[in-house]
């Protein structure tokens, strides 16, 4: 694809800085084409590796999802499937490590983590934060208490500046937080985060994913 891969834009040095408009338009891409994936296809389709090196970016920045080399089909008989772990460390659903069933929402999980890398422009294990407590807590988990805290802005990438939408901003934070929650239940499906992003459902505040601060 002419722009390549959505990682080289947010981690790598690089003359294009992707502005806000288009960083929420990737959202909304990305989530539409994994509900699709999820929802409109005869047999639903597991993706099982989504990662900012997986999202292509054509002319206009639209986003394609790609290498399917770990996808998983599950039938529309079936609700969730057993399989070996696959995926990349960083954007894993807990379900994976312990082994059992897995569902779409594995996907949900892995969109979650890659959306606070969209908002902040930094790789989710790149560094570590001091939460109220004084304890080092990963990005993820820093988000949540900025979120809760009314700071989104101090998660925005800063090389963004004064080019954003804290009404966007807070919205996307709000939809990672519910994605990389630890149960399964408690996340949105994708089709739900398309409708989030948009603007047509509202959503309340997150919990801490206290699996993730419990990992610090």
């Amino acid at each position: 694809m002419s722009n390549r891969s959505l990682d080289v834009h947010l981690f790598r040095n690089n003359s294009t800085i992707l502005s806000w408009t288009i960083r929420y338009q990737i959202a909304i891409g990305v989530a539409r084409g994994l509900a699709y994936m999820h929802e409109g296809c005869r047999d639903c389709i597991i993706h099982c590796d989504i990662k900012p090196e997986n999202i292509l970016l054509d002319d206009s920045f639209i986003p394609k999802v790609a290498d399917f080399g770990m996808a998983k089909l599950l039938g529309r008989e079936f609700s969730r499937v057993l399989t070996t772990i696959r995926g990349t460390a960083g954007y894993l659903a807990p379900e994976w490590i312990s082994g059992v069933v897995v569902t779409p929402k594995v996907d949900v999980y892995s969109y979650g983590m890659m959306l606070l890398e969209i908002i902040s422009g930094k790789e989710n294990s790149s560094a570590s934060y001091s939460s109220s407590g004084d304890l080092d807590v990963s990005f993820p988990v820093h988000a949540a208490h900025k979120l809760l805290e009314g700071d989104v802005g101090s998660l925005i990438d800063q090389t963004l500046h004064d080019d954003l939408n804290l009404v966007e901003a807070e919205l996307a934070c709000k939809v990672a937080c519910w994605c990389i929650q630890h149960h399964e239940l408690d996340r949105p499906t994708m089709g739900q985060v398309v409708q989030i992003l948009q603007g047509l459902v509202e959503i309340r505040m997150p919990p801490i994913p206290r699996h993730l601060e419990a990992m610090a």
